[in-house]
Parts: structure tokens; sequence; C-alpha cells
């Protein structure tokens, strides 16, 4: 008898198991096109404007679905403002990967995070988490992701360029996200352009890390300066 091949499922079309793996995956699916439909009608028409109803048709689904996936219309919100964040995170990372200097680096990073709404969006998302604690773990979930993925893009980028980092990978990433957060929402709310919030960022963050040619002279000027007082003396 021939061996089953590594890759062939071991139950059969009709197994239970099999069975639930079809119910779990179609149940993904309906996940996704209820947030694909639901993010821009939030986004909008905010949370109030946007109803079961119209998220529903927009899916070509039905309003129990959406209760029956996500329960209530704020737990859809939260979680769509965390998924389009973590979508504009990974969307930044790659807008930055053709940069050769830490300054062209900082610039694809906060260029690409001004130019979107995401984080205005998620900002009205921690706001209702106040007020409905139990949608507070997919917002802590989703920041501690955040920060994790973009303090290891950060350190692939200082490590394949021989950078030098003024921070930690970590500091840096989270130091970015709050920046972010806080530069936005002020500028959205003063009416700023996308190319206003991105000069206010840059401005704020400053440099980030140098690279290896002004590293090396800086530890040239540095070596200089500590000698000086020696030579005077000699």
């Amino acid at each position: 008898m021939a061996e089953k091949s590594a890759y062939e499922p071991f139950e059969a079309a009709g197994d239970p198991k099999h069975t639930a793996r079809a119910t779990r995956s179609a149940g993904r699916k309906m996940r996704s096109r209820l947030l694909d439909a639901a993010s821009p009608l939030f986004r909008e028409r905010g949370l109030s404007g946007a109803s079961i109803t119209d998220i529903a048709a927009a899916a070509n689904a039905f309003p129990s679905q959406i209760t029956y996936y996500f329960r209530t219309k704020e737990a859809l919100f939260v979680e769509c403002a965390c998924r389009d964040l973590l979508y504009l995170a990974r969307a930044t990372e790659q807008a930055a990967l053709r940069a050769r200097t830490p300054r062209e680096y900082t610039h694809a990073l906060a260029e690409t995070v001004t130019a979107s709404d995401s984080v205005a969006f998620f900002a009205e998302a921690l706001t209702l988490t106040r007020r409905r604690q139990d949608l507070a773990p997919l917002v802590e979930r989703t920041i501690e992701r955040l920060h994790a993925e973009g303090a290891r893009a950060y350190a692939g980028q200082v490590a394949s360029h021989g950078w030098r980092s003024l921070r930690a990978p970590d500091e840096s990433s989270r130091r970015f996200w709050a920046v972010a957060i806080g530069v936005i929402l002020e500028g959205y709310a003063m009416g700023r352009s996308p190319d206003e919030l991105c000069a206010e960022m840059l401005r704020v963050l400053g440099e980030q890390a140098k690279c290896a040619g002004e590293a090396a002279r800086l530890r040239l000027v540095d070596d200089r300066d500590s000698s000086t007082p020696a030579d005077e003396e000699s």
C-alpha cells in the first residue's frame, strides 16, 4: 500500500473534525467580510452613524451575523480600528524599507502614518474603551503587538544598514507611536494637513540614529576631545 503524503488530510470529508475546520474557516471569512465592510462606514459616519443594518448590507450578510461574531456594534468598531492600525503599521514598515539613511527612514515612517486616518480611528476606539472595559483587552493586545513589531522592524533596519541607534529599539518604537498619536490628534483638532502633521512629527521625533560613517566620525571627535587636556599638559 502506498504511504500517505505528509500533506494529505487524515480525515475524510464527512469526518466531524473536517467539518469543524471548514466551519472555522467559513467563520474567519465572514468575520473578515464584516470587518472590511464596517471599517469604511465607521470612518465615514462614525460609530453612531453606521448602523448594523447598513454594515450587514455592505457585507452581503445578515444583521444577526454581526451580533453572532462580534456581539455588539461597539466591539466591531474597536476590532476594526485595531485591525486598521496594524495594517497601517505594516504599510509603514514597507514604505521605510527603501530608506538608506536614518533621516530617510524616519521621514518615510512619519509620511506614511500621517497620510492615513487610521491613527485617529484608533484613538476613537481608545476613547470608547474608557466606557467599555470589556473591550480593553483587544486594545491592549493591539498596542503590545504594535510596539513589538515596530521594535523588530527598527532593529532589523539598524542591523542591516549598520546604523548606530540613539535609543533601544523598543523605546524607539514606543516613542514613535506615542508621538504619532499625540501629533495626529492635535493636528486633526487644528485642521492641519498631512504635510503639516508629518513636519511636526519629524520635529518632535528628532534624530533617531546615525549612519555608520557619522558614528565613526563622532567617535574620532570624542577621542580627540578627551585627549586634549592631556596633550595640552604635555
